[in-house]
């Protein structure tokens, strides 16, 4: 007979392929690869960080980085999660949620919005202890 484990956790979410993944890897703008793929979290966290590397306004890295958080959420959703547990960095597919969300933390902070870097950066932590490290730590 075996038991369940009323102590796990929820299992770990994967997420699937992201096309525009591999066409930010081949040299496509991140602008581009949202226009091609406007759902895709790795392609709005390259926009988001895009933004960063050259110096736009935070608030515009705060937008880009929203969007890819809430297309991640949808994302997320649609393949099993419940609100909490492990997304791990591990599984690249999760890159272009950790990304976002790690953006979004990092530009609330620069915009005066402490609440929301807190939330953000405590999510990240929680979701991926790797993630919060390679991005945050």
């Amino acid at each position: 007979m075996t038991h369940q484990d009323l102590m796990a956790g929820p299992p770990a979410t994967l997420l699937p392929e992201d096309p525009a993944a591999a066409e930010l890897a081949a040299g496509t703008a991140p602008a581009t690869a949202v226009r091609h793929h406007p759902a895709s979290p790795f392609a709005w966290a390259a926009l988001a960080e895009e933004a960063r590397d050259n110096g736009d306004d935070d608030v515009t890295v705060y937008a880009f980085s929203r969007v890819g958080y809430h297309r991640s959420l949808d994302m997320l959703r649609r393949n099993g999660w419940k609100g909490h547990g492990p997304v791990p960095w591990e599984h690249e597919p999760n890159r272009g949620f950790l990304r976002a969300l790690a953006l979004l933390a990092l530009s609330a902070r620069a915009i005066g919005e402490t609440p929301e870097w807190e939330r953000c950066s405590e999510f990240l932590r929680d979701s991926s202890p790797a993630a919060y490290d390679a991005l945050l730590g």
